[in-house]
């Protein structure tokens, strides 16, 4: 167990490192930010000075290591376009990213796996085929879209909701249902495929012959093993969430770090983009080692290797 720890720990460093990596210098093919900042009137001299102010004009590979050594100490720079330090602004709007990924996986777990396990309980039936309707219309659909149909049907019809803002939990329904949904239609899915497989197994097959109960069966038994498999689908579908609410924030204008990202990448905002996808990949890699630890502990399999 002490050596799966280890490596996972060091899987999550260097996934972490790999990813700042690609980050930092994928963000410089987007072009030189000073043609943003400075005015179009500005002198060579005048971009030139800016640049060795911003240490622009160092060596890429410098520049990287001191990106990394500075972020290990808090110290991401200051925002190109609001002119403040990056970390206070990314710890204001972390909270409402992660607000939004914790209710759409509420929703998504709490509607998903009970149709899975109807479905998986009786296959071919009614159910079944409006469950595995459901999964596939939650894999499909566009996000985008169905954004924009709700803010028309519920906010600017019926005026049920607020069309944007993070103010009440009114206003959170809305992008939460929007970013649950594909994730929602995959839980649905795996979970009646894994609850119709490990009915058939042979273990399942000598507990009714044993007599008990079906209730007993399937609580003990086949919820439990089927469980294995969901943790470390939520896991990652949870990392999905933070990462895929880009679309769905600027949509209903929620006021996280998606949101942030697309406008710091529209104006080319260095120091903001590295600051962001240093704390998007450090909550992606913890939130996929905490997974990873809760299914070594509910799997002997991995637990007693």
């Amino acid at each position: 167990m002490y050596r799966y720890i280890l490596s996972k720990l060091i899987q999550m460093l260097l996934v972490l490192a790999g990813v700042l990596f690609i980050v930092f210098f994928m963000i410089r093919l987007t072009g030189d930010p000073t043609r943003v900042i400075l005015s179009r009137e500005a002198t060579q001299e005048q971009i030139d000075e800016y640049k060795h102010k911003m240490g622009w004009d160092r060596p890429l590979l410098i520049q990287f290591i001191d990106f990394i050594g500075d972020s290990l100490t808090g110290n991401f720079g200051y925002s190109l376009y609001y002119r403040i330090k990056v970390l206070p602004l990314i710890l204001e709007r972390i909270p409402a990213t992660i607000e939004l990924a914790v209710a759409a996986l509420i929703m998504a777990i709490g509607i998903g796996i009970p149709l899975g396990l109807f479905a998986g309980t009786k296959p071919d039936s009614p159910i079944d085929y409006i469950s595995r309707a459901i999964g596939l219309f939650g894999q499909t659909i566009p996000t985008f879209w169905l954004s924009l149909m709700m803010i028309i049907l519920f906010a600017v019809e019926l005026n049920w909701l607020p069309t944007s803002g993070r103010g009440s939990f009114k206003s959170l329904l809305m992008p939460a249902f929007a970013l649950c949904l594909p994730t929602l239609g995959r839980l649905v899915r795996i979970t009646r495929s894994a609850i119709v497989e490990i009915m058939e197994e042979d273990y399942i097959r000598t507990a009714n012959s044993k007599g008990l109960e079906q209730r007993i069966i399937f609580f003990r038994h086949a919820l439990k093993n089927a469980g294995i498999v969901l943790v470390s689908v939520i896991g990652i579908q949870f990392t999905y969430m933070l990462g895929g609410s880009v679309v769905i924030e600027s949509v209903f204008a929620w006021p996280g770090l998606g949101r942030m990202a697309a406008d710091a990448i529209a104006v080319r905002d260095f120091p903001l983009i590295q600051g962001i996808a240093f704390f998007a990949s450090l909550i992606t890699v913890v939130v996929t080692f905490a997974t990873d630890l809760v299914y070594a502990f509910i799997n002997p399999k991995i637990r007693f290797e």
